[in-house]
């Protein structure tokens, strides 16, 4: 007998951010909360998002961002979660190739999942450099304190901590 095993579900934690009006959704924190409906009507849980936080920016923007994160549910493999972000930042409006850390009306990055880690050539996961964004660690801690990096074993909780101790604001 010939069965078609489904894809478990898996849970992604998301960060969104933007530091650019859009022209039909407005303001950044509008944006994010298009972002995460945009997520929700191409098929993928939305389990639980943060609240937008006003962020500096970092590298040569000067705008001021809103970010926040979403917990996700879906049956999508990372590189095809992936693919969808990327989908939908470009329905949001194209940022310029190489204009790293510059304006953009969203941006969006798998941060953790709940399958450890993952890596290839143009996709790692945990993201690289979640652990030293403030940006990222303050509403994910909102929503998911407990999550562990499966790199360092600490959870989202103590990582904040231990950046809090490093560079208090």
């Amino acid at each position: 007998m010939d069965r078609q095993l489904k894809q478990p579900e898996t849970v992604y934690l998301i960060a969104l951010g933007s530091n650019q009006r859009h022209l039909r959704f407005g303001l950044p924190p509008a944006v994010i909360k298009a972002a995460i409906r945009a997520i929700a009507e191409a098929g993928v849980t939305v389990v639980g998002s943060s609240p937008s936080e006003r962020s500096r920016p970092l590298g040569p923007s000067l705008r001021t961002y809103a970010n926040a994160v979403a917990i996700v549910r879906t049956r999508l493999e990372p590189p095809e979660l992936l693919a969808l972000c990327k989908q939908i930042e470009r329905e949001f409006g194209l940022r310029r190739k190489g204009a790293r850390w510059r304006a953009r009306v969203l941006d969006l990055d798998l941060i953790l999942w709940t399958g450890g880690i993952w890596a290839s050539p143009e996709l790692g996961i945990p993201h690289r450099d979640f652990r030293t964004r403030n940006f990222v660690l303050n509403p994910a801690n909102s929503i998911a304190g407990r999550w562990r990096d499966p790199i360092s074993g600490c959870t989202v909780r103590q990582l904040k901590k231990r950046l809090d101790k490093k560079s208090p604001e």
